[in-house]
């Protein structure tokens, strides 16, 4: 079976990694011939570099998984024969709705039609749509080839078997999927995400700690723990199991958690003080920031094989 991507660009193109990764047949869409010639040559080149460090997915080799990804300019016949089409387009309500505007003129009755949006609800996207039970939210983590949770989240009139569906999918290439049972603002990772900003913010903004100690209480406290098991896991092991947990620290918690400030502007003196010291420790400059994202991302693929380990010992 083809799966399929709607345009070409970084989300796009680390999907096919991810799916060619997972044996599977792929093409790529896209409105310009330019774009998907260096895409392809830009998923070459990182196959190239993730086999030689060792760290290339699947079973496959490098030119067995490129042979499973093939380019296409023309919708139609993009769509032929598809069974699963991800659309990676920038992250702006008109433009994706009107591209499930056209594809829902296109499509068969099974094949399911999967967003990569980050923040934008289902609702906001697939209303209306005549196949809207085929429809879904797949958001994937960037960078989705190390990271490999998604969130499926349905629209209110998602068929359940869409949802199984990519679920089953996501599990088969390897990634860590999670359903959502209704739509929320922000999804989940975003909103404990969004949490865990707005009070490093607090504590920076209040003078409590400098931003560079914020992020080391997370990257070699917090984070290291987070890394393997959850916040709720966490807090039943941290006692004889979570009754015993709520029962020791409900009362800390409540008290602590009552002394959280409102919701931050994340503007003004705060964002001065913690743009100074994050620039002074990564200056701001594309070059210095590619640098300290691929140092990043070979520690998200060292961290994930030492994961794959930890889990089959």
């Amino acid at each position: 079976a083809d799966i399929y991507f709607l345009f070409s660009g970084l989300i796009g193109r680390s999907w096919a990694m991810v799916f060619a990764a997972g044996g599977l047949r792929v093409k790529l869409y896209d409105i310009a011939e330019q774009q998907l010639t260096s895409a392809l040559e830009n998923i070459r080149k990182q196959m190239k570099e993730l086999e030689e460090s060792g760290f290339l997915k699947g079973t496959l080799s490098v030119e067995q998984q490129l042979a499973l990804i093939s380019v296409c300019t023309d919708l139609k016949a993009a769509v032929e024969g598809a069974t699963f089409i991800q659309e990676c387009t920038p992250e702006n309500l008109e433009l994706k709705k009107k591209i499930f505007g056209q594809l829902d003129l296109i499509v068969g009755d099974n094949v399911i039609l999967s967003s990569s949006t980050s923040c934008l609800l289902p609702s906001k996207l697939f209303t209306g749509l005549k196949h809207v039970k085929q429809c879904i939210v797949s958001h994937p983590v960037n960078p989705p080839y190390f990271v490999p949770l998604v969130e499926i989240v349905p629209h209110p009139e998602t068929d359940p078997s869409t949802t199984e569906r990519t679920y089953a999918l996501m599990k088969k290439i390897g990634q860590s999927p999670v359903k959502l049972n209704r739509e929320i603002e922000g999804f989940v990772l975003n909103r404990l995400q969004y949490a865990v900003i707005s009070e490093a913010w607090r504590l920076v903004g209040e003078g409590v700690i400098s931003p560079t100690d914020l992020d080391l209480v997370m990257s070699d406290g917090l984070g290291m723990r987070y890394a393997f098991i959850g916040p709720l896991e966490t807090m039943h092991l941290n006692a004889e199991g979570m009754s015993n947990y709520c029962e020791r620290y409900r009362e800390g918690m409540r008290l602590v958690l009552n002394t959280f400030g409102p919701v931050p502007e994340f503007s003004g003196e705060s964002e001065q003080k913690i743009n100074q010291a994050m620039s002074e420790k990564i200056p701001g400059v594309p070059k210095v920031l590619d640098a300290r994202r691929k140092w990043r991302d070979e520690c998200l693929a060292g961290l994930s094989k030492l994961k794959k380990e930890m889990k089959s010992d």
